[in-house]
């Protein structure tokens, strides 16, 4: 499974770092493949190892399919505009933009602001160290908003659920367990292409904050319901109905993380970062990110051993903290120019 989930990491960060307008749609859709991918293969645990080993191999095959589909498409994607200024193409910058959006618009405001832009970041160059990246270590600006959204993405707990599904519905009482991953999939597909849909209508920024709110709420449903059944007899009737609630917190949780923290913070990445930086800080995000995923998947199962009341009660305290993060520092990028976005960060 995991060349899968390689593949589905490095389909989500090429959409969202290529050059061009940010691929919302398309960054949700690998954003949810990569979760699924986690779903199948957290339900191989129980499996033989010969049945284990025949699923992976499917899944590496349908891990092909997206190739077959984004090869094609590269051929259409058109050079992106600010870098095409940056090499001092104009002809090809100003064609570029027009195609992006759209023939009959007036792109002429646009063109002004990229090239006011461009003349600035030449004259802070710096040979040794420039000071455009300089900010990306010492100052909280657009690129450690970027960077802060991705690691509270994986620090809001969502692997660890993703991963230890089964585990995690099992202690919660649910007989078919597996099932239960499964149907959590589907649900989450549903909630990503409602997502896909409300994104560029509601806005980048108040998504996040009712996907934040929306996880915050069913982690304390579910962290509740765990603190309550270690204190319930196991034959009370309550019992059975404290693990319906956490099963309902799961995927509660679950559908609020595809509605924004899921897809979001990478689409953000890619609308805030300047070109001239973009490669390094794009590379920082995605380190924490990964070391975060990685730590949060590691620590997973020894803190559900510890208490999983407990556990939930952390992550829930991560995304009340995003909520917080992304109200005080998090701008709107909907239908905005990267120079607007740039200025709201002064």
């Amino acid at each position: 499974m995991s060349m899968n989930v390689i593949h589905s990491r490095w389909l989500i960060l090429w959409l969202a770092f290529t050059p061009g307008p940010p691929l919302v749609h398309q960054v949700a859709l690998s954003q949810v493949s990569f979760s699924n991918y986690a779903l199948v293969g957290s339900n191989t645990n129980d499996r033989p190892q010969a049945q284990s080993e025949s699923l992976i191999q499917k899944i590496g095959l349908l891990g092909i399919l997206p190739c077959t589909i984004l090869i094609p498409g590269l051929f259409f994607i058109p050079e992106s505009p600010r870098w095409l200024a940056k090499m001092g193409m104009t002809e090809d910058f100003e064609a570029s933009l027009q195609v992006l959006r759209g023939f009959d618009a007036d792109i002429s405001v646009e063109v002004n602001e990229i090239k006011i832009c461009g003349i600035n970041e030449q004259e802070n160059y710096n040979p040794v160290f420039r000071s455009q990246t300089k900010k990306i270590l010492v100052s909280f600006d657009g690129r450690m908003v970027g960077i802060g959204l991705l690691v509270l993405q994986q620090l809001s707990g969502i692997n660890a659920v993703l991963f230890y599904a089964s585990n995690i519905f099992e202690a919660a009482g649910i007989s078919s367990s597996n099932i239960a991953t499964v149907g959590l999939g589907v649900i989450q597909v549903i909630a990503t292409g409602v997502t896909t849909w409300l994104v560029d209508k509601a806005g980048r920024r108040l998504l996040l904050i009712v996907s934040s709110s929306g996880m915050t709420l069913s982690l304390l449903l579910v962290s509740a319901a765990f603190y309550l059944k270690d204190v319930t007899s196991e034959d009370s009737r309550f019992y059975s109905i404290l693990g319906i609630l956490s099963l309902v917190g799961v995927v509660a949780m679950v559908i609020a993380f595809s509605l924004g923290v899921g897809a979001i913070p990478w689409v953000i990445m890619s609308e805030i970062l300047p070109v001239d930086i973009k490669g390094l800080a794009g590379s920082i995000a995605t380190l924490a990110n990964w070391l975060v995923s990685w730590a949060i998947t590691m620590t997973a199962n020894l803190l559900l051993s510890w208490s999983k009341g407990g556990t939930f009660t952390i992550y829930m305290m991560t995304t009340a903290f995003t909520i917080v993060f992304v109200t005080l520092w998090v701008p709107e990028t909907k239908g905005r120019t990267l120079e607007e976005i740039q200025r709201s960060f002064r």
